[in-house]
């Protein structure tokens, strides 16, 4: 491949993952709706998650089959789809008390924590740059809830769930791509998550007040779906560590939708946290790349 074609290739990529993060702000800012319209969380993740599921599917099998089933390793495959039906239940929860800037800025400092857990837990070494990007991350995270201040409640504890089972997802994810086609993780992660929300119908289902509530939870479905598609394309049209410092632009699109959508606009405390986590997640994405691409430089020998 030539050097243009590689660059339009790159470029393709970072606007693919700009739409995806549009595609999931958009959809943050339907599940808001739907709970402050009275949408019990499990009917709507249950709604959201069957529409991903088919919609899925129909793109999918009728090119690949039921062979697109086929994996290596079936149990993490529901534990990543479990993983990933538990932080979307507390999305909803979560957007029902906290702005959609906000939550979204909070969650931001996922790749942060897996940085915190790898040096921690599974002993990689850290560099103290990157120590003190994951201390800013958290300080921005801190500058948002502000414990012990008037904004703060219980609520604003509930994006760090979200968190967790977020990490816990990349970490699988991690895992599995190493052996895993990508299209049969998102089959897999859709259908554990409707079926699981399957389960719970029964003691959550009710009839919603308009036929508009139901169209939104199937296209908030659809519109997930798509943008996991898409996400799919840009990472097979650039590196992730390419990619990842475009992540962030996700707070932007969730800040103009609670504004268009709500009328919300964080203060300036607010802002400066989500200014923060979004500077240390970028230059922690930049100081990736440094990195490999120093691995990926042959040592100098001396001459002789």
């Amino acid at each position: 491949m030539s050097g243009a074609a590689a660059s339009r290739g790159v470029l393709a990529g970072i606007g693919l993952l700009m739409l995806s993060c549009l595609f999931f702000a958009t959809n943050d800012t339907g599940s808001k709706v739907a709970v402050l319209a009275g949408v019990p969380v499990m009917l709507g993740v249950w709604v959201r998650y069957v529409a991903q599921a088919v919609s899925a599917s129909v793109a999918v099998l009728p090119r690949r089959g039921l062979a697109v089933f086929r994996t290596r390793s079936p149990g993490f495959q529901c534990l990543r789809g479990a993983l990933l039906l538990a932080g979307s239940i507390f999305v909803f929860v979560s957007l029902r008390h906290i702005p959609v800037g906000e939550f979204t800025a909070i969650i931001m400092i996922a790749p942060l924590v897996v940085t915190l857990l790898g040096a921690t837990v599974l002993g990689e070494r850290v560099s103290p740059l990157r120590w003190l990007l994951v201390a800013g991350g958290f300080a921005g995270t801190l500058v948002i809830m502000r414990p012990g201040g008037a904004q703060f409640t219980w609520a604003m504890l509930l994006p760090l769930c979200q968190v967790a089972c977020n990490v816990g997802f990349q970490l699988l994810t991690s895992r599995l791509a190493r052996t895993e086609d990508p299209l049969t993780m998102h089959l897999y992660t859709s259908w554990i998550g409707a079926l699981l929300a399957t389960l719970a119908l029964p003691f959550v289902w009710t009839s919603l007040a308009s036929g508009w509530l139901w169209a939104m939870l199937v296209g908030m479905g659809v519109i997930a779906s798509i943008g996991h598609f898409v996400l799919i394309l840009a990472f097979q049209r650039a590196p992730a560590s390419t990619l990842m410092p475009y992540v962030y632009v996700q707070i932007g699109f969730a800040m103009l939708a609670g504004w268009l959508v709500f009328g919300h606009m964080p203060d300036g405390w607010s802002v400066l946290g989500m200014a923060l986590i979004a500077a240390c997640g970028v230059a922690a994405a930049w100081l990736t790349v440094r990195e490999h691409r120093a691995r990926a430089v042959p040592p100098v020998r001396a001459e002789r």
